[in-house]
């Protein structure tokens, strides 16, 4: 993929192993390949998420965790996107750690999230993300993410 390029759902569904209702990353708007290398992705959160039936009921709001899980959705994204080449398998990229985790408002329904995601440092299989989520210019959430590259045993 070119830097600057957008990806739609289609092509997102081939980098992430999610699906509904479990997909949180609607689009990436924008990818570099830096140094260092980043991500803008895009969430529309609607009034038929299923976790609004209980979350809260008569007052919705998006939990915690999951923002915490939509950033590393888009960290994922970023991971697979900055390999200068395809690995031998194919991989998935689990959540093994969030430091310095920030709430500072809550997400309701016809908010558009924005994940700015960029890589750290990488070791090995393992990589650090910094992610912020965004309402508009406000951040919203942030979080320093570390996931690990596994081979996938369904492929």
């Amino acid at each position: 993929m070119n830097d600057s390029s957008t990806i739609d759902i289609e092509q997102i569904f081939k980098l992430l192993p999610h699906r509904y209702p479990f997909l949180l990353v609607d689009r990436v708007l924008d990818f570099q390949h830096g140094p260092p290398p980043r991500i803008r992705a895009l969430k529309n959160v609607t009034f038929n998420e299923p976790f609004f039936q209980g979350h809260f009921p008569g007052h919705p709001v998006m939990p915690g965790v999951l923002l915490l899980e939509a950033m590393a959705q888009a960290a994922g994204c970023l991971a697979h996107l900055a390999k200068s080449a395809e690995p031998a398998e194919r991989q998935l990229f689990y959540l093994v750690k969030i430091d310095k985790a920030r709430f500072s408002r809550i997400v309701v329904p016809g908010d558009q999230l924005i994940f700015d995601v960029e890589q750290k440092r990488l070791m090995r299989n393992m990589g650090v993300y910094h992610a912020r989520a965004l309402i508009g210019e406000k951040t919203v959430a942030s979080a320093e993410i570390m996931c690990a590259a596994k081979p996938d045993p369904a492929a």
